[in-house]
């Protein structure tokens, strides 16, 4: 009998930790500094409309997959293959995978940004050298020894995933704390007067930046709102770990829906309090990389000329806000790691048919972790980093390339979810021990608004280059899924001919 048939996974995550696992995994607190700075307080209405219209409802999915599916190990493989079937689980799950493995490429050399900045007062990456070696080689030698480490400690087991992933997200609660009990202090003592004014309801409904004036640049940011609620579907991976999956699960979906929609639209607005708009993002060297550190500088700045500070004093103090924020988002970064160089993977290694793979990569260890394929990962990730950071100009177009294909990979296992859940809602050999929608017209209508604003954001992603006449990023971002599609349907009907082999 083989080592996984043996081995039943610990019961150790409970309702608490799954929320601040959610938590960790979805909510950016990056991406509210980001928001203001694209378009002002008007981006809370966009929030808003991502949070009703795509997260709550996938949300309330999730929940229904989960509970459904609660001793599934394959996560949202098993979710879309018990609701339609084997092969468009396994084109919907490649694509999903595919998307992360370009995100931990990404990451795994972003996260040196804010170490940098927590070191250094603000990011001094592109001047690190050593030994020879420029700032990228640098940055893919240390994202080389990050993957290693990473994928060391979580093939220990579910324990260190869920540790790792709880103190970041007590590190995202604490930044949070910080950032609301300050601005609403500034709020306070100012009167009441925020640095961004607010000249009535047009105010949250027109764009302060020119760039996101027109309808269609406005859809663009929408499609990026809903991409900051992404996520909850990697956490289907971690249900058979859970001490009471049938009813923890739901609740946390719901209970982290809830709080992360409030969280982001809040956050926005109290950003305008220390901040305006044109004095900050009218200087000239602020950008989607330093926004997080500048926004955190500028706020203490703020306070601590609301202190009485004197112009230096206030200086050092905004300093050393970057610097705390800078420690948080490498704890934060490091919490989804954990979760993410893990969750993907095992979703989908452990959620297709045990023969499509050989037995070694299916083996689970003693901590019940696949990590046969999470080292394959691992050797599979930092062959990509390191090509792209010794490979110089001809690489970092190929990493572009890369970022680009991923793109709209990234939103079409949602279109799959959704897809798939009427069918699922609607089979009644499921059971279901758990189930939002059981009116069906309602079900229906939720199930095709949430589709066609899914799709809707995956035309104006291809469309949004092509307006602006960027040629090659619209090539590669609607080649993107044509590949990964192309390459899954591939690999499935190389399985399926070995299957019916064996058969006859």
């Amino acid at each position: 009998m083989s080592e996984e048939s043996n081995y039943s996974p610990k019961k150790t995550i409970q309702l608490g930790t799954l929320i601040m696992m959610i938590f960790t995994t979805i909510f950016g607190f990056g991406n509210t500094p980001i928001a203001f700075m694209q378009m002002g307080y008007a981006s809370i209405i966009w929030y808003i409309f991502a949070a009703i219209f795509f997260f709550l409802p996938s949300g309330f999915m999730m929940a229904e997959y989960g509970s459904a599916f609660n001793e599934a190990k394959g996560g949202i493989y098993s979710w879309i293959d018990g609701a339609v079937g084997p092969k468009t689980a396994f084109i919907g799950t490649f694509m999903w995978l595919a998307s992360w493995e370009t995100w931990l490429v990404a990451t795994a050399s972003k996260i040196w940004i804010p170490l940098s900045v927590f070191i250094s007062g603000s990011d001094k990456t592109q001047t690190w050298s050593f030994a020879g070696l420029n700032s990228n080689q640098v940055i893919g030698v240390l994202a080389v020894i990050w993957i290693i480490l990473v994928t060391f400690f979580a093939s220990k087991g579910i324990d260190w995933i869920s540790k790792i992933s709880s103190f970041g997200g007590t590190m995202m609660v604490a930044i949070n704390i910080l950032f609301f009990v300050l601005s609403i202090y500034i709020l306070i003592a100012s009167g009441f007067k925020t640095a961004e004014p607010v000249h009535g309801i047009h105010t949250f409904i027109n764009s302060a930046n020119p760039s996101f004036a027109s309808p269609i640049a406005m859809i663009s940011f929408v499609v990026y709102a809903i991409f900051a609620y992404a996520g909850m579907e990697s956490m289907g991976g971690i249900t058979d770990s859970m001490k009471n999956p049938k009813r923890d699960f739901p609740r946390g979906i719901l209970i982290s829906t809830l709080i992360i929609a409030v969280l982001y639209a809040l956050s926005i607005f109290l950003w305008g309090v220390s901040a305006n708009w044109n004095h900050i993002f009218n200087s000239g060297n602020v950008n989607l990389g330093n926004i997080v550190y500048v926004m955190m500088d500028n706020l203490g700045q703020t306070f601590g000329h609301q202190l009485g500070m004197n112009a230096s004093t206030a200086a050092t103090m905004g300093q050393w806000f970057a610097r705390f924020a800078g420690l948080d988002m490498f704890i934060v970064y490091t919490g989804s790691f954990f979760v993410l160089i893990y969750s993907p993977l095992k979703s989908f290694v452990m959620g297709t048919p045990k023969d499509f793979w050989p037995e070694h990569v299916t083996k689970l260890n003693k901590a019940g972790m696949p990590s046969n394929a999470m080292w394959y990962q691992a050797i599979f990730v930092n062959i990509i980093i390191i090509a792209v950071a010794f490979g110089g100009s001809t690489a970092q177009a190929f990493y572009n390339i890369l970022t680009l294909m991923g793109n709209v990979s990234t939103a079409l296992p949602y279109l799959f979810l959704v897809g798939a859940y009427p069918f699922f809602n609607l089979n009644k050999n499921i059971e279901k021990p758990y189930l939002f929608f059981k009116n069906k017209t309602f079900m229906w209508t939720v199930s095709i608004v949430s589709f066609v604003v899914l799709t809707l954001s995956v035309i104006f992603t291809c469309v949004q280059p092509i307006i602006d006449h960027q040629w090659n990023d619209a090539i590669w971002t609607i080649a993107g899924p044509i590949v990964f599609t192309v390459i899954a349907v591939v690999l499935y009907r190389r399985y399926e001919r070995k299957h019916n082999k064996k058969l006859v």
